[in-house]
Formats: structure tokens, sequence, C-alpha cells
């Protein structure tokens, strides 16, 4: 019977075989395919909420906010850089963390701890849109939205006596929306000095941690406690108001000095002065500046006829680095014709004077800057000049003096009284337009002195970056100051100058804020806007 089923079945297989063949070819060969459909494609606002919500979390930013620039390039960017970017990363890494590894030789029978492997793997991460801000400040802040499902291979050895415990991270995966701004923008390159990253909210952070091949991460209530470890851990760190700041450039090569502080001059009086007239006698005057400034020099007026004179006039100069600028003191004998003749010249180092403290000098003065040199023995005279530097409100710290009062209170009444330094900064324009040629310049009016930026040519957004100060003795509550935006032609021409628009900025917010920065629709003018940026600093 086994022999008789045995046969049967070889002999079934052998003739049902060859006519299943030949039933598949005909089939294939004279069947007709049925017509693929194509997909059914929806709009979005079609789907339902239950639809939506589970392709919600795939829909890249820049088509759920229209704030967000698609950036495809960049990712292909990365996607070719990646091999380089892994490797200089992971050096980065390396380096940072040699030391603070160092720190636990020794401790908890540790005797190293070094990595096995280390790479990122080759998935970069995707940047899912870019969101750009516009500021008033010298800056720029963009806001990307990233993602990262890595395959990295990472594995710490640590050496235990005789023990060696491999620690792996896998199944990496972020999601964070950081804020970086590159700030502040500088002519020279990479054109900032500094890159400060801060998240706007908690990152998401997930991973697998595999401890000599086992996943710890499975342990109940690891998991969480783990993930919530690190978002504060990282919160704390870097939420925004809290920065990682990355230096790009020194700060030394960058730092723009801005004025710290008013030095009060007297000018009292000249003794024995030169006789450089014809008639055996001198008309002195005094020009005073101090060194590492490009401002015009101050003058006294001119004494006529006079070997002794006396003057008491007070001048004040904008101090920027009293560590290291001079007072140079200058005596000229005034001609009608021709140059005038200098009778003697001094300086006075400010980081000779007290902040605060008034200080009398009385100077031997000398045929020029070089002390040391003896070939000019003849006594030109002497000059008598009282000095007294008085310091910002906010930079008294640096100058160990202490702040008066310690209140907010007190300080808005310091701030709203007393002499101080106005400090108008004019950044440039944007669609100024004239009728006849666009060559524009800025003009600053405040009460009665008028100060010109530079003219630049054939253009509509012109781009200054030219401060003017003014030095005052009260601050100026209920003052305005106007700038005009004017064009001016090179060539003679009936049409040199034409007006493209103006502005008055009232001056109170100044005062009690310390500093505005603002752009300003310029007044008759089409679509004209001009960027200003004003500082009031109390002495």
């Amino acid at each position: 019977m086994g022999f008789l089923s045995t046969f049967l079945g070889v002999f079934g297989f052998g003739f049902g075989l060859p006519i299943g063949l030949l039933l598949g070819f005909f089939l294939f060969v004279y069947s007709h395919p049925k017509d693929v459909k194509d997909p059914v494609v929806r709009p979005l606002h079609e789907l339902d909420s239950s639809t939506l919500q589970e392709i919600l979390p795939e829909i890249p930013f820049w088509v759920k906010c229209p704030d967000y620039e698609r950036v495809d390039w960049l990712n292909k960017f990365l996607l070719d850089m990646w091999p380089y970017l892994d490797k200089a990363i992971c050096a980065t890494i390396k380096s940072t963390t040699e030391p603070i590894f160092a720190e636990y030789i020794g401790k908890y029978k540790i005797e190293a701890i070094e990595f096995e492997h280390l790479t990122l793997g080759t998935l970069p991460p995707t940047i899912h849109g870019v969101k750009v801000y516009e500021t008033n400040e010298k800056d720029l802040v963009m806001e990307p939205a990233i993602r990262w499902a890595g395959n990295p291979n990472i594995i710490l050895v640590l050496k235990l006596m005789s023990l060696q415990v491999k620690v792996q991270l896998v199944d990496l995966q972020v999601f964070a929306a950081p804020r970086i701004a590159l700030k502040p923008l500088l002519p020279t390159f990479p054109c900032f000095a500094n890159i400060v990253v801060s998240l706007m909210e908690r990152p998401h952070v997930d991973f697998g941690l595999k401890i000599q091949g086992g996943d710890v991460m499975s342990i109940p209530g690891l998991y969480r406690f783990v993930q919530e470890i690190i978002k504060k851990k990282v919160a704390s760190l870097y939420l925004w108001p809290q920065s990682l700041e990355i230096p790009i450039l020194d700060a030394s090569t960058v730092a723009v000095k801005k004025p710290v502080g008013i030095l009060h001059v007297k000018v009292v009086r000249a003794m024995k002065l030169l006789k450089a007239d014809f008639l055996g006698t001198s008309d002195p005057y005094v020009k005073l500046n101090l060194t590492g400034e490009k401002l015009p020099a101050k003058k006294t007026t001119i004494k006529k006829n006079n070997l002794n004179p006396e003057w008491n006039e007070n001048f004040k100069l904008i101090v920027k680095d009293p560590q290291s600028q001079v007072l140079q003191l200058q005596v000229f004998d005034w001609d009608k014709v021709g140059g005038h003749d200098r009778l003697g010249m001094q300086l006075v180092p400010l980081n000779v004077l007290t902040p605060h403290d008034t200080k009398e000098f009385t100077l031997d003065l000398l045929k020029h800057s070089n002390i040391t040199d003896p070939r000019d023995k003849k006594q030109r005279g002497q000059i008598v000049v009282e000095l007294t530097f008085v310091p910002f409100k906010e930079d008294s710290a640096k100058f160990n003096e202490p702040l008066h009062g310690g209140s907010e209170n007190s300080s808005e009444d310091e701030r709203l009284s007393g002499a101080g330094l106005l400090s108008v900064m004019v950044q440039g324009a944007e669609d100024v337009e004239g009728e006849h040629h666009n060559n524009p310049y800025a003009s600053v009016l405040f009460r009665g002195e008028k100060k010109k930026t530079k003219v630049i040519r054939k253009t509509r957004d012109p781009r200054w970056n030219e401060e003017f100060q003014f030095t005052l003795d009260q601050p100026p509550l209920h003052e305005k100051i106007r700038i005009d935006v004017m064009s001016k032609r090179k060539r003679f021409s009936f049409q040199a100058k034409e007006s493209l628009g103006h502005v008055e900025i009232n001056l109170d917010d100044v005062v009690h804020n310390g500093r505005i920065n603002e752009k300003y629709h310029l007044i008759d003018s089409k679509n004209g806007v001009i960027h200003v940026e004003i500082r009031w600093d109390t002495v």
C-alpha cells in the first residue's frame, strides 16, 4: 500500500508540473492586466481631523508656517558635506571631552575612559525650514527647525581595574528649534564676531543606551527619568534667555571703543611765553585735543599782545580710553597772514587723574613731544590747566568709584538731571529718491549745531554708520533733534542740493530709557526710511 501511494504521488507530480507550467505560460501571454488606478490626492483642508493628526508631525515647517523659508539647497549642502563635518565634529568632541575624562581618572577605581568608536553616522540633520528675523541691531538672527534621526556609532569604554565596560549610544533622534544670532556684524571677515545660540523651547532628544550589549533603556521607568533629566539639564544651560556664545574673532581685534566719560579742561593762564612778533610780543591761543581722536581740536580765544595771557576758559572732551589717551596742549601765536607759529606744547596722560577729582597742572612748555631731546633747552614759558575726568554712571565701576544711591529711583533721578553725552549714530537709509540725482548724505541739527555725514554717490540705500556727539550740561528733555537726508551733486548745477526727506525725533524717550534704536519714515519722502541710534550717557 505504501509503494502504491508513493508511485501515484511521483506520477502526479511529474504529470502535473508540465501541465501547470503550460497553463501559466498561456495565462501570462494572453491575459489582459487590469488598469492601475492613480492614488487619490486630496488637499489638506478636505482631510478629517484624525488623518491630519497622523500626518501633521511630518509636514515641514515651511508648509505649516509661511514665515519659514524652504532651504532644500542647505540640506543638499549638509548631505554633501556631512562626511567631512562628521570627522570635524568628532575631533572637536574628543578634544573637548579629554580634559573632562581626565578629572575622573583615579576616582571610583577608574583607570581609563576613551572612545572605542566615535562617528555620527551617515545621516545628516535635516532643516525643515528657516525663519529670519529683521532687527535694528547689528546682528543677523535666524531660527532653523532641525530634525535629526541619525545612526551614530558611539562606544565609550570605561576601564575599571581589570574590567572593561562598554557604553554604546544608538538610535539618536533630536528635534530642536534653536535661535542663532550672528553678532555683532563687522567689516572684518567672516563679518561677525560671535555666534550666540539659544533654545526657544525644550528640545526632544531620544536615544538608546546599551551597556555590555544590553539595552538599559528598556528598564521600566528609566527611559522617562533619563528624558526628563536631559531636558532639564539642556534647558538650564541653553533655554532662552540662557545662551551658548561661541567666539569667532578675537575681541581685541573687533572691539569698538565707546565713550566712557568726559574730560573737563579749564585753560587758566600762561606765563612768560616766547616773543614771536616783530614788535616783541605774541598773540597766543591754545589748541587742545585727545590722542586717538579724529575730531577737530578745541581752541581758546586769542589774547593780543600778551606774553602772560589769562583765559579761564572751559572745554569738554570725550574720553574713550582713560588708561591710554593723552591730552595734548599746544600754544600758538596767531598771525593774520601765513601760518601760525607754535610757541610750545605739552602732554598730560589721563591715567594720572583720579575720577571726579580736579587737579591743577603747571606745565613747562616744550618745543615738541620728545621730552628727552637735549638739543632744545630754551625756556618757552609755562601753562596752567585744571583737569577733571568724570566717567559715565554705567562705567563708574570700572574706575573703582561706587555708584551713588543704589536704587532704581536714584538712578532715574540722576539720568534726569546733570550733564551727559548725547551720541547720535546715523546708520543708513532706505528707498530715498531724488528727482534730479541720488548722492545722499545726512545732516544732523541740534541746538543750532549742524554735523554732516559723508556723501555716497548713486544709491537709494546709503549706509553711513557715522556717529556724532554733543556734550550737554543738562539732559535734553522736551527737545528734538532734526535729521535731514540731502542729495548733493558734485559738479556745479542749479540743482546742486536736493532734499530727500527729514525727521524730527523727540529726545524724551532717549533720556528716560538711555537708548533708542529705531527706523523712522522720512517726512516729505514717498517711501524713505532712516535708521538712527541715539544714546544718552550721564556723568
